[in-house]
């Protein structure tokens, strides 16, 4: 119980913090932790978490500067959620019309989280200003890679994971998402995090910054499921570096499900059956409390 009153008294400290991006992160892993080992008391740690100096109206005024977003609910109250990004010069409602197609009848209620990425110039293209997650640096998109920018959408992305979490879904019932642009940063945010996610979907992509992955990937995910896809006739990114990716993540023991479909740069509907069913297998009943 000293523990957990010792992260109560942290979390009172953080109240009066400058709010940062950094700060949510930390109040919302104080919370879970004072949560975990206080349960007899766990009504009163979940109090202090949301009301202890004004931090309930502090974390409604950090999401407001969260990215902008589209968010559906597949039944109202959801205890799960997933958030998708979309690809390079897209916006959230690329995937949002998704969600009818899915088969999520043995899934509790889910929220997904559609974020609209920041538009800045894209050396590949011409400098164009288009919606991205980072800029691409050439075609191979491995050798020369944003590294600032990567690592400024982590801390974008990892803040809206913390929002799920200030509002009652916890890390263990979420599932990061992305396709292409935004497969590569779900596989980035995602094996990173300190707090295990239900699991990973990974969309015509590829794994970033492969080369320092082993060195800061987080043990909490390291048995985190993975759902991969890719198309065989992929011009924009193409097979090869899917497969370079799917590689690199098993030999490090992470468990992929590796899908491949006769398309392009797409969404096969056979691939949506299979997302339908890899939700329902980290998200469903049968997943159980994770």
């Amino acid at each position: 119980m000293l523990q957990a009153n010792r992260h109560l008294e942290e979390i009172a400290g953080l109240a009066h913090a400058p709010l940062t991006v950094q700060t949510v992160k930390d109040l919302v892993a104080l919370g879970d932790r004072a949560l975990e080992q206080a349960r007899p008391k766990g009504k009163r740690a979940h109090a202090a978490f949301m009301d202890n100096g004004g931090l309930r109206n502090r974390i409604v005024h950090a999401m407001t500067a969260l990215l902008p977003r589209i968010e559906l609910e597949s039944a109202p109250n959801p205890t799960a959620a997933v958030i998708w990004l979309h690809g390079l010069g897209a916006d959230g409602n690329d995937f949002a019309g998704l969600v009818p197609e899915l088969d999520l009848d043995d899934c509790p209620p889910i929220r997904f989280v559609f974020p609209h990425a920041p538009s800045i110039p894209v050396t590949l293209n011409g400098g164009y200003v288009m919606p991205a997650w980072y800029d691409i640096l050439g075609l191979n998109l491995v050798d020369r890679q944003d590294a600032p920018g990567i690592q400024k959408s982590e801390q974008a992305i990892t803040a809206l994971i913390a929002n799920e979490v200030a509002r009652g879904i916890p890390h263990a019932r979420i599932v990061l998402a992305g396709f292409s642009q935004g497969c590569a940063m779900a596989l980035h945010t995602g094996l990173r995090l300190p707090q295990r996610i239900a699991g990973i979907m990974a969309l015509s992509g590829y794994l970033p910054l492969a080369d320092r992955f082993a060195s800061e990937r987080q043990q909490a995910n390291a048995h985190t499921p993975v759902f991969m896809a890719h198309g065989t006739q992929d011009p924009v990114v193409v097979l090869a570096r899917g497969e370079d990716s799917r590689k690199a993540l098993e030999a490090l023991g992470h468990p992929v499900q590796w899908h491949t479909y006769p398309m392009q740069h797409a969404v096969h509907p056979r691939e949506i059956a299979d997302i339908s069913a890899f939700l329902k297998q980290v998200l469903g009943a049968s997943a159980g409390a994770q």
